[in-house]
C-alpha cells in the first residue's frame, strides 16, 4: 500500500499545531488562576522571630531606568525581618548615590552598601555580587535586578512559596528556588520597547508559565529568584546528580556563586543545577517581576533576542532547533497548509482566524498578569507591537542561531558548550572579522 507523504505531513502538521495550541492554553489558563489573585500572606504580619530572615541582593550599575523606585521597593516590604545589600562594582558608580537617598529616606531598614566587585568569572553580575553574598547575613536569598520593581507583599508570599506550611498527609516536594514571571513596563515610547514590551508580557509569558507548570524540567529566568544559599553552596553547574544520599552532601569541585560566573545566564544555571544536581524542584509565586524598559532601539531589541538565542543554543540545543516551529507566523503557516490539503480550506482564512484567535489568549495572558485588561491607550501601538513580534521572530532566530559571540553591557563574549562564555576582542567590522582572526581572553577563575 503506497503511502501518501503529503498526507502524513499534513497530519502531522495538525497535531503538531494542536500541541502548541494545548501549552498556550494551559499558559493563559494557569495565569488567570495564579496571577488573578494575589492574597496578602500571613507572615507579612508575623512577629521578626517567628519567620526566616531574607537577605536581598541587589546588583547595582549605573542608572538603570526608574532606579529609584525599583530599589525603594524592596525598601517596602510587607515582611518582619530582612535586610538589603546593594552591590556597587566602583566607587564612582552613578548609581551609589540613589542607593545612599534611600538609605537616609529609610533610617529603619537594615541596608548596607558593598563597593567593590571580585572576579571570579566573565560573569559582571557575579563579579558583582560575590561579595554581598559572602556577606548576607541569612540563608534565604533574594537576588533582583536593578531594573526589577515588586509589589510590597511580593517577599512574604515568595518566602511562603519557598518554605511551604508542612502537610501530614501529602508529601511536600522540596522547593529549591522561587522565581517570577517577568512583567514589562514601558516609560519611554520607543518601537524596541513597545516590541519587548509585547513579547514578555503575551508569548514569552505564556509559554514560560505553561513550562514551569507542567515542571519537566527548569525553566527560570533570572529577573528575581530567591533560594538558600546553603543550597547553592552544594552545587557548581556540573548538572551531574548528587550519588550521595545525604541530605548535606555537594559537588566535590567548588560550589557556590562564584562557581556560577563562568556562565553568561547564570540565573538559569543556578537554577538547573539545583534542579538536577539535588533533585529539587522550582516554583513560582502569585507576583510578577516588573521589568522596567527604558529606551530600546529596535536594534537593541533585535540583539537582545538574538543573544539569549545563541546561548540557549549552546545550553538546550534541542529545544533552541524547534524554536522556529513553535512562533505563531511559522505555525499559522503549518496549520494553513495542512488544512488546505486536508480539507481545501483557503490559506488567508485559516491564517486569518489563527491570528485572531492566537491574539485573544495573548490579551488574556497580558490581562492577568497585568491586574487589568490591555488599556485602551495603547491598544493600536501594543497590537502593532505585537504583529511586529512575530513577524520579527524568525528572521532574528536565523541569524542568532549562525553566529555564538553576543555583547552585553558593551562587553564581547564567545559563547561556549554549555553556556559557558569567554571575553572576546569586539568586532569593529566584517572586513576586519575575514582578515583578523578573533582573539579570545579567557578570564582568570579564582574561586
Amino acid at each position: 500500500m503506497e503511502v501518501d507523504l503529503r498526507f502524513v505531513l499534513a497530519s502531522i502538521g495538525l497535531l503538531w499545531y494542536a500541541g502548541l495550541w494545548a501549552v498556550g492554553l494551559l499558559g493563559c489558563f494557569a495565569a488567570r488562576k495564579r496571577y488573578r489573585l494575589r492574597p496578602r500572606s500571613p507572615l507579612a504580619t508575623a512577629p521578626a522571630a517567628s519567620v526566616p530572615g531574607v537577605s536581598i541582593l541587589r546588583p547595582l550599575k549605573g542608572l538603570d531606568t526608574n532606579l529609584y523606585e525599583n530599589l525603594e521597593s524592596t525598601f517596602v516590604q510587607e515582611y518582619p525581618n530582612y535586610e538589603i545589600l546593594l552591590s556597587v562594582a566602583d566607587e564612582s558608580d552613578q548609581a551609589l548615590p540613589v542607593a545612599q537617598e534611600l538609605i537616609s529616606k529609610y533610617p529603619d531598614v537594615n541596608c548596607r552598601i558593598i563597593i567593590g566587585e571580585e572576579t571570579v568569572g566573565a560573569n559582571p553580575k557575579v563579579n558583582n555580587l560575590v561579595r554581598s553574598y559572602r556577606e548576607a547575613a541569612n540563608d534565604i536569598l533574594w537576588v533582583i535586578d536593578s531594573n526589577v520593581t515588586v509589589h510590597p507583599g511580593t517577599l512574604a508570599r515568595s518566602v511562603d512559596a519557598l518554605v511551604g506550611p508542612p502537610s501530614p498527609t501529602v508529601p511536600r516536594k522540596y522547593i529549591a528556588l522561587v522565581h517570577h514571571v517577568p512583567f514589562a513596563v514601558v516609560t519611554e515610547d520607543r518601537i524596541g520597547s513597545r516590541i519587548e514590551e509585547a513579547f514578555l508580557n503575551t508569548n514569552h509569558a505564556k509559554m514560560y508559565i505553561a513550562i514551569n507548570t507542567v515542571a519537566v524540567d527548569s525553566c527560570v529566568m533570572g529577573k528575581s529568584n530567591l533560594y538558600r544559599r546553603s543550597d547553592l553552596e552544594r552545587v557548581n553547574g556540573s548538572l551531574r546528580p548528587i550519588k550521595s544520599t545525604d541530605s548535606a552532601a555537594a559537588q566535590s569541585s567548588p560550589c557556590g556563586l562564584p562557581a556560577f560566573g563562568r556562565f553568561l545566564a547564570e540565573d538559569n544555571m543556578i537554577a538547573s543545577s539545583l534542579w538536577h544536581e539535588l533533585g529539587a524542584r522550582h516554583d513560582l509565586s502569585c507576583d510578577v517581576a516588573r521589568n522596567v524598559v527604558g529606551n530600546m532601539t529596535l536594534s537593541d531589541y533585535v540583539h537582545r533576542r538574538a543573544r539569549w538565542i545563541r546561548v540557549r543554543k549552546h545550553m538546550v540545543l534541542g529545544a533552541t532547533l524547534i524554536e522556529p516551529f513553535t512562533e505563531s507566523v511559522v505555525l499559522s503557516i503549518i496549520c494553513a497548509s495542512s488544512l488546505k490539503y486536508l480539507l481545501g480550506c483557503p490559506l488567508w482564512v485559516s491564517i486569518c482566524v489563527h491570528l485572531v484567535l492566537w491574539v485573544y489568549v495573548d490579551l488574556d495572558v497580558y490581562a492577568s498578569l497585568a491586574g487589568h485588561p490591555l488599556p485602551a491607550s495603547i491598544r493600536w501601538q501594543f497590537g502593532a507591537a505585537w504583529l511586529a513580534r512575530e513577524l520579527l521572530a524568525l528572521p532574528i532566530y536565523l541569524f542568532a542561531i549562525f553566529g555564538s559571540e553576543v555583547t552585553w553591557r558593551g562587553r564581547a563574549y564567545k559563547v561556549l558548550r554549555n553556556g559557558e562564555v569567554l571575553r572576546a576582542e569586539k568586532s569593529r567590522s566584517w572586513f576586519q572579522r575575514i582578515r583578523q582572526p578573533k582573539n579570545y581572553d579567557p578570564i582568570g577563575t579564582e574561586i
